[in-house]
C-alpha cells in the first residue's frame, strides 16, 4: 500500500491518526452536487501554509463503489504523471486498498459556473465559452499527441475552473496510453459510469477493443464534439448521430453553436473515425488566422487574444505591447471577474517589474482592476508587489508608481512606508534625472502621514535642504511648497530652526515662482510661530518682498504683511490691557 500524506474522510483520518501519520491538509465543505458517481469534492487548506487547495476523495468502504477502485487508482496515477498548464494541478495524494485523496490546486467544477454563466448575455457567455472549449482543447491535443494517450472521459463532470477562472482538465479515471496499458484502458473505460452514453459510433458497433486500430484521440475527437453540444445547447438532446444509424449532425442541430464553429463540430461528430477531426485539427482550425468558413473561432475571441498577449507580452515589441494594452483597456470592464483578478492583474504586475515605456500604461491598468480586488486581499494582491517595484532601478517604473501614488497611497501603513518605501524612493532626490526628482518631491505629501519622526524631522528635511539649490527652478519652488505644507507637522524645535531660514532663502531664488511659494508658506504656516519670532524674524524676511520687480511677488507679499499685521495687532491688544496694572505698580 501506499501511505502517502493526503487524506480525507472520517473513516480514513481515523487510519492515519493510528498510523501516526501527520495529515498536510483540513478539510473544509463539500462543494460538489453529488453529479460526480465516483469523487466527493471537498475545499480544503494546506496544513503547513494555509493555502487554499481542493480535495477528491474515493471511498470504496461501500459496495456500490467497489468497482470503480480500478477507475480511481488510475486517475491518481495518471494526474500525478500529467503536467501541462491546462490540465488540474496534482500536488499530493494518499492511498490505501479501499481510498483514494488527491489534494490538487483550489476549483470548482465547471457545472456550477456554467448555471452562473447561464444569466449572463449571449455575447458574454458565447465568448467565455468559447475560451473555456480553447483550453480544453489544447490539453486535449497534448495527451493525445505528445502522450500519445486517450483521455476517454471528455464530458462537463472531467472539467474545473481554477481560481483564475481558467479551465481546467481532469477526470483522468480512464486515461490510457496506448502503448504500455491499452488492456487496462479497455477495462477502465467499459467500467467509467455512462461510459456508453459518450462512447464514440464505432465503439457502441464493435466494442472498446476496436480503438486499438485508430487514432489515439478518435473517442476523445467525439468525446469534444458532444462537450461542445452539452456547453452551447445545454437544454438539447445528444446529438442524433449518438444512436443508430450514427447520422452527421443536421443544420437543425446547430441551435446556440456559432456559425464559425459548426462546421468543425459537424466534423469532430463524424461517424467515421477515419475522417473525423481531431483534437489538434479542431485547435489548428480554431487558431487559423486566415478567413475561411469554419476557422478563427479560437484566434478571433477577445479572451484567448488576452491569455496569448500576456504570455508573449515581455517578447513582445513596443508597438505590440501598447496595442495589445490598448485592448486590455478597452474590454477589461466585460472581463469575467475572476479572470481580471486572478489571470490578467498577476501578469500585468509581473511585467510592471521588467519596466520600460509601458510600466506608465500597466499600472493604471493595474490599479483600476485592483478596485474589484477583495479589500482583505487588496494589501497582498496589489500593495505588496507595487511596493516591491519601489526597488526596481528602472526610472519608467518609478515614474509610474510616483503619477498614480494618490490611487494606492491611503492603502499603505507606517511601517511599509518606512521600512520598504521610503527606503528606495529617497534615492530620486539624487537622481541625475530632473523629472525623477521632481516627482519624488511631489509623492512626499501623500506618504508624510505615514514617516516616523526621524524620517520627518531628519531624512527628509536634510533632503528637502539640498532641493532647494536644486538646478531646476520648478524643483525648487515645489520643495517650497512641500515644506509649507509639512510645517504644521514638525516637531516644535524643528519650525524654528528649518522654516524662516528656508522660505527666506525661497525669498531671493531668482525664479519668481519660487519666491511667490516663498511668501505663500510663510502664510500657510502662520502659526508656527511665536509673536516675538513673527515680529523680529517674518517680517524682516517678507518686508523686502514688497518692492520685489516682479508684480504677482509684491501683490502676495503685500497681502503677507497685512495677515502678519492682523496677528500682531491681535497679540499687542493682549499688551495693551496689562498696561493700567503696570503704571499702578510702578506708582507704588
Amino acid at each position: 500500500m501506499d501511505y502517502l500524506r493526503t487524506l480525507g474522510s472520517a473513516a480514513v483520518s481515523s487510519l492515519v491518526q493510528k498510523s501516526g501519520l501527520n495529515l498536510p491538509f483540513t478539510l473544509a465543505g463539500k462543494v460538489d452536487d453529488g453529479s460526480n458517481e465516483i469523487w466527493s469534492l471537498y475545499d480544503g487548506t494546506k496544513r503547513d501554509d494555509g493555502s487554499p487547495v481542493s480535495v477528491f476523495e474515493f471511498d470504496a468502504n461501500s459496495s456500490s463503489k467497489r468497482n470503480l477502485i480500478p477507475l480511481a487508482k488510475n486517475a491518481l496515477r495518471k494526474l500525478r504523471a500529467t503536467r501541462h498548464p491546462d490540465v488540474l494541478k496534482f500536488m499530493d495524494a494518499v492511498e490505501t486498498d479501499t481510498t483514494v485523496h488527491i489534494m490538487t490546486e483550489r476549483i470548482r467544477p465547471l457545472k456550477a459556473a456554467l448555471q452562473t454563466w447561464s444569466s449572463k448575455s449571449q455575447r458574454e457567455r458565447e465568448e467565455w465559452l468559447l475560451w473555456g472549449l480553447h483550453r480544453i482543447t489544447v490539453a486535449l491535443a497534448f495527451v493525445n499527441g505528445p502522450c500519445a494517450s486517450t483521455h476517454g472521459n471528455v464530458r462537463v463532470q472531467s472539467i474545473f475552473i481554477s481560481p483564475s477562472g481558467e479551465w481546467k482538465l481532469g477526470g483522468f479515471e480512464a486515461l490510457s496510453n496506448h502503448k504500455d496499458d491499452m488492456n487496462g484502458y479497455y477495462v477502465c473505460s467499459s467500467s467509467l459510469p455512462e461510459s456508453m452514453k459518450y462512447a464514440s459510433p464505432e465503439v457502441k458497433k464493435g466494442g472498446w477493443m476496436v480503438l486499438k486500430d485508430h487514432d489515439p484521440g478518435v473517442l476523445d475527437s467525439y468525446a469534444l464534439g458532444i462537450l461542445l453540444n452539452s456547453l452551447f445547447n445545454p437544454s438539447f438532446p445528444l446529438p442524433p448521430t449518438t444512436d443508430p444509424p450514427h447520422p452527421p449532425p443536421p443544420a437543425s442541430s446547430q441551435g446556440a453553436v456559432p456559425s464559425a464553429l459548426f462546421p468543425s463540430y459537424k466534423r469532430l461528430l463524424n461517424p467515421n473515425p477515419r475522417g473525423r477531426l481531431t483534437s489538434k485539427g479542431f485547435l489548428d482550425l480554431g487558431m487559423a488566422e486566415t478567413a475561411g468558413e469554419g476557422s478563427g473561432f479560437f484566434a478571433n475571441n477577445n479572451l484567448v487574444k488576452i491569455c496569448a498577449g500576456l504570455d508573449n507580452f515581455n517578447l513582445s515589441s513596443d508597438t505590440e505591447k501598447s496595442t495589445f494594452l490598448r485592448r486590455v483597456n478597452m474590454s477589461a470592464s466585460s472581463f469575467p471577474p475572476e479572470f481580471a483578478t486572478g489571470r490578467v492583474l498577476p501578469s500585468l504586475i509581473s511585467a510592471l517589474e521588467f519596466g520600460g515605456a509601458s510600466a506608465a500604461t500597466i499600472l493604471p491598468l493595474v490599479l483600476q482592476m485592483g478596485k474589484n480586488v477583495a479589500p482583505a486581499d487588496y494589501s497582498t494582491q496589489i500593495i505588496t508587489p507595487l511596493v516591491k517595484l519601489f526597488a526596481s532601478p528602472d526610472r519608467g517604473t518609478r515614474m509610474a508608481l510616483i503619477d498614480h501614488m494618490n490611487e494606492y497611497a491611503d492603502k499603505l501603513d507606517k511601517k511599509t512606508v518606512t521600512d520598504k518605501i521610503w527606503p528606495n524612493l529617497q534615492t530620486g532626490f539624487t537622481d541625475t534625472v530632473a523629472v525623477i526628482r521632481e516627482a519624488t518631491v511631489r509623492s512626499i505629501i501623500l506618504l508624510a502621514p505615514n514617516f516616523s519622526d526621524r524620517i520627518m524631522n531628519n531624512d527628509l528635511l536634510r533632503h528637502l535642504a539640498k532641493m532647494q539649490s536644486d538646478p531646476e527652478p520648478s524643483i525648487r519652488t515645489n520643495t517650497c511648497i512641500l515644506l509649507g505644507r509639512l510645517g504644521p507637522n514638525l516637531g516644535y524645535n524643528t519650525k524654528r530652526k528649518v522654516l524662516v531660514p528656508a522660505f527666506s532663502r525661497a525669498l531671493k531664488d531668482p525664479f519668481v515662482h519660487a519666491r511667490v511659494a516663498g511668501l505663500m508658506a510663510f502664510m500657510a504656516t502662520i502659526d508656527c510661530y511665536e509673536e516675538e519670532e513673527l515680529a523680529t524674524k517674518v517680517l524682516p524676511s517678507v518686508s523686502p518682498s514688497i518692492v520685489d520687480k516682479e508684480k504677482l511677488v509684491r501683490d502676495q507679499a503685500f497681502k503677507a504683511v497685512e495677515l502678519f499685521l492682523k496677528k500682531l495687532e491681535s497679540y499687542v491688544a493682549t499688551l495693551v490691557c496689562c498696561l493700567p496694572l503696570l503704571a499702578q505698580d510702578v506708582n507704588i
